[in-house]
């Protein structure tokens, strides 16, 4: 397994327990189609939200959020109509960002942005 890979899973573990934590219900992860992948899909009260999540290390220039580019948003949110597609709810969509920053593979920082994008 590469560098980066690892570095990943450790920001997607971080962010399920976070999100356990706060009362989210994981409903799946590394959810993949042919338009993209989402990292976690969970819910909340009235949301299904697509989380995204970026981790860098203390050291990285930019911040991890900026990662997710337009681009980026635009396969998601096709992703994400892919999966309500074969997943029919009454819940409202949202997409956020989990920013986790990282020094010798342990967490420093993490910021997780509520309706980071949307349509």
């Amino acid at each position: 397994m590469n560098v980066k890979r690892i570095k990943g899973d450790i920001g997607e573990e971080y962010t399920r327990k976070r999100l356990a934590r706060r009362f989210y219900k994981i409903l799946d992860t590394n959810y993949s189609c042919r338009f993209g992948e989402i990292d976690i899909i969970a819910r909340k009260g009235e949301y299904i939200c697509f989380v995204e999540v970026k981790t860098r290390s203390v050291n990285a220039v930019e911040r991890p959020v900026a990662a997710v580019d337009y681009n980026k948003q635009r396969r998601i949110l096709t992703t994400a109509q892919h999966y309500l597609l074969s997943h029919p709810t009454d819940l409202q969509p949202r997409f956020d960002i989990a920013e986790v920053i990282t020094e010798s593979d342990k967490v420093k920082e993490f910021n997780y942005i509520e309706n980071a994008f949307g349509e």
